[in-house]
């Protein structure tokens, strides 16, 4: 059996042109988004007093409290915190599809040992959780919160110098395509004649995969990332998730390119032979957002992949 075979997708004939598949894989802290150098106040150091440190930090423990409350309210995070997986269809096999329209999820005695039954138990909820993520918070939060939420998401992007609205305008650009037509490709391959480019982001955090969910909801990621695509390398490591990846995007035309701030997504790139672009959110360096562009990672492309046919030099 043929690699694209073993993925569900179906196979070619040597001379089929198939549309090009770009998958931008994302780290998500200090690359999508800042909060731990808010945090830590690393990100307002760095600016050498140009940046309010305290109103950083302020900032960031509000974002904290806001996560965290949205987990626990609305994601089942304090019953499931200590049962992380990697993504949220990990355990997919485990549901039987049952009706939870009036499932208490308060009475089923979710907990040890991790049997069967209690995976059955965390597979239901991360259905749910699924269903809210694309239902999209803003018709998950009251209205209080959502106030709130706006004015934090406003202020962050404010004090950043836009770094929250360009990193989101730049996963636009990185998708060229809605996600029907990602999720197509994904699992068997859309033929074309055409020379047309296909794109998906995914994302691969170091955080556990409920926090992470919900930061991409907060951040206003998850129009460009689907529940599907985001991976928690918490437990496995990053090089496991690249690898998942790689395979789940078994295309015949396929190129990847990673980007991050961290030495482990930089390790997991060299060894799959994916090109790598380093975010560095110092004001003095040149990926970072505002600033990178899509001329800029063609390059990084080109440097692995070679250039197609048909980009010349000057795109």
């Amino acid at each position: 059996m043929t690699d694209a075979a073993a993925a569900g997708m179906p196979e070619h004939s040597g001379n089929s042109v198939h549309p090009r598949l770009d998958v931008y894989v994302w780290d998500m802290d200090e690359t999508l988004v800042l909060l731990n150098s808010l945090l830590k106040s690393s990100y307002a150091e760095a600016f050498n007093g140009l940046k309010d440190v305290g109103k950083g930090v302020e900032i960031g423990r509000m974002w904290e409290n806001l996560i965290l409350q949205t987990c626990d309210d609305y994601f089942f995070y304090e019953q499931i915190e200590t049962y992380n997986e990697p993504f949220l269809d990990a355990l997919a096999q485990y549901d039987d599809g049952r009706d939870l329209s009036d499932y208490d999820f308060n009475q089923d005695e979710l907990g040890s040992p991790h049997d069967d039954a209690n995976k059955k138990k965390l597979a239901y909820r991360h259905r749910v959780i699924a269903q809210k993520y694309i239902q999209g918070i803003q018709n998950i939060l009251d209205n209080e919160t959502i106030k709130l939420w706006e004015e934090l998401y406003d202020k962050t992007d404010e004090y950043t110098d836009r770094w929250l609205s360009s990193a989101r305008t730049f996963l636009e650009e990185c998708s060229g395509e809605d996600e029907d037509t990602v999720s197509l490709i994904a699992s068997s391959d859309a033929s074309s004649n055409s020379t047309n480019v296909k794109h998906v982001n995914v994302l691969v955090t170091s955080g556990s995969l409920i926090p992470s969910l919900v930061k991409c909801l907060l951040f206003r990621l998850d129009s460009l990332i689907s529940h599907e695509n985001v991976y928690s390398s918490w437990e496995v490591g990053k090089i496991q998730c690249f690898r998942w990846i790689k395979q789940r995007f078994n295309h015949p035309n396929v190129r990847f390119c990673a980007f991050g701030d961290g030495w482990e997504e930089c390790e997991a790139a060299e060894i799959m032979r994916w090109p790598f672009v380093k975010i560095d959110p110092r004001p003095e360096k040149l990926h970072r957002f505002p600033g990178l562009t899509l001329t800029t990672v063609s390059h990084y492309f080109s440097v692995v992949y070679g250039r197609p046919n048909n980009e010349s030099e000057d795109d």
